[in-house]
Formats: C-alpha cells, structure tokens, sequence
C-alpha cells in the first residue's frame, strides 16, 4: 500500500480552508446579522453542490446531441443532484483526504488461486475511493489492490506503470490473472497500460465505470496534461483506438449514464467492442456505487473466477 497521497494533503487543505472561511465568516458577521452569518458559512461550505448543479444543467443540454443514450429527465437530474452532493461530502471531504489507507490492499496467504481485483481510481482521486468496494471484496475473499495514481496532473502514460506493478503483485500472489476495475480516468489508465504492457501481461476482464473512453465534453477547460488527454476525440484518445486496432483488448464492460456530470455526452463512456451497460439517472461517482454496479461488477468477478478454475485440469490449486 502506498505511504503518501498528494491528493490526500490537496484534499485536507481545501477542507480546512473552507472550514476556515466558515467559521471566520461566522465570526466577522454574526454581532450584526446571525442570520446572514449562518447562511454565508453555509454557501462556503455548500459551494460543491452548486458546481454539480450547474454541471447537470450543462449535461441537460449537451444530451440534446447524444441520440444514442435516452435524454435524462428533470427528475432523473434532480435525484442525480442530491445523490452525487451525497457523495462529493463522503468521498471527497472524508475518505480521500483522510481514510484512504483505511483499508489496506488484501494479499494474505490465502490469496493463491483466488480472483484477484486490481482498482483503478479517477482524476483527482485517490485509493480511499475504493473503501467500501475493498471492505466487500474482502467479505467475499477476493484478494484486491488499490492503486495511487500520481503525479495528480500528471499525464495518463505515466500511470501505466503504476498499474502494472499492481497488477505484477496479484498475479504473484495469486497465480491467475486479475481483474481490472476502473473509475472514470481509471479506465484510461487501464487502456494506456495495456498499449505499453499487454504484450506481456494478461487480464481477466476490464470494468470501467464512467470512462471518457471518447473523451468527455467537460475536459476542454482544463489544462492539465491527464486533463487535455480527455477532451472530445482527441489525439491521444486516437491513437489509444488504433492501438486497439491492431492488438485486441481483453474482455471490457463499460458502466455508464445519462446523468453522468463529468461524462458527457453519456456514449462517450462506452466502447464498440464492450459490453456496455447502461445505468439511467447516476451521477458520476454514485455510478461507482450503485448496487446494479457493484453487484453487476462481482459477478463478473465471479465469472473470471470460474473460467479460471475450469482451466486448471492437471492440478487442482486448493482454496482455503
């Protein structure tokens, strides 16, 4: 398990300083207004779910040109709101800044000829994405790693090897090849890994969960290097397909949405050559967690598994 995480400090930063702001506000204004006071620390601390809302006003719009995906509705989109503020407190002010090594990679003894799950986190996160998707493979004795991807703004090539190391240790540990489950830019970084080592490596299956796999309309504000590699059909993203072309890909299942608030239009998120799965009314980091997600993405798990242990015909590995 990795013993730092930019990412985490960024992330404590940006909580105490807008704690900070709230309680100074609070301070300066409440001798003449306790009301004005209350409300100002409230949009301090509130200001995430404004920038989601207007991220699902923009994604009402662009859907109007994705005649692939059913456009979402006004209710789909409000309950993606209240759904995705949800989780922006859980993941982005709680887990990742300060439980992201809360649960430990799972490589016991026990782990040789189990189905292995390598994670894979998004842009601007950290391995503390993945508590709760490691405390159930844990409950369902599948040995997992989750990865730090850095540098934060880095490009996604740089995190082809991060990957691979990952991946390296659970064959090791395990004899089989692993599961690759991916969040967002994860699932980038799962395809950029498997141009630069899927010549020597082998993976059970590929799970991208709300993948720009064609870009996302989003990425062209931003100016970071992982963050240009996103936008719209870009050329990074074209060489990535005709990479593809020449070496197929291991089995992919793409999860994605029409209220997806980063992903978007919603078909970017999928692949020609996929099982692509569609998720109505989730928002980006709640379609990591919807149940037909996470269950969905287990009994591929399992599937992997299965396959694997009708390979092994001369000697049967004990599990236990």
């Amino acid at each position: 398990m990795p013993d730092h995480s930019r990412l985490a400090r960024l992330l404590q930063f940006v909580c105490f300083l807008q704690l900070g702001l709230a309680l100074a506000w609070i301070a300066w204004s409440w001798s003449s207004s306790p009301a004005g006071a209350v409300a100002g620390a409230l949009l301090v601390l509130g200001i995430a779910p404004v920038v989601l809302g207007v991220e699902l006003l923009i994604v009402s719009q662009v859907a109007r040109s994705d005649p692939a995906t059913p456009r979402p509705t006004a209710t789909q989109l409000l309950r993606a709101w209240v759904s995705e503020s949800i989780q922006w407190y859980r993941v982005f002010c709680w887990r990742q800044p300060f439980r992201w090594r809360a649960e430990s990679d799972a490589l016991d003894a026990g782990a040789q000829g189990r189905q292995g799950i390598v994670f894979v986190h998004g842009f601007m996160c950290n391995r503390g994405f993945w508590n709760e998707w490691m405390r159930r493979c844990r409950s369902l004795g599948h040995p997992c790693i989750a990865v730090n991807l850095e540098p934060v703004y880095g490009s996604i090539d740089d995190y082809a090897a991060i990957i691979d190391a990952a991946m390296d240790r659970m064959h090791a540990a395990t004899g089989h090849a692993p599961v690759l489950v991916c969040h967002s830019m994860g699932g980038l970084a799962a395809r950029a890994w498997w141009r630069a080592h899927g010549a020597d490596r082998q993976v059970a299956h590929v799970v991208t969960i709300g993948t720009p796999h064609r870009g996302t309309w989003l990425a062209r504000f931003s100016r970071r290097p992982n963050g240009r590699q996103m936008q719209l059909q870009c050329a990074w993203l074209q060489d990535l397909v005709a990479h593809e072309r020449v070496r197929e890909t291991p089995p992919i299942t793409c999860w994605y949405s029409n209220c997806d608030n980063v992903v978007f239009p919603a078909s970017t998120a999928t692949l020609p050559q996929a099982d692509n799965r569609f998720v109505p009314g989730q928002s980006h980091v709640a379609l990591a967690f919807d149940p037909v997600v996470v269950g969905g993405t287990f009994e591929i798990v399992a599937a992997a598994q299965r396959r694997q242990g009708e390979s092994v015909t001369e000697t049967p590995i004990e599990i236990g």
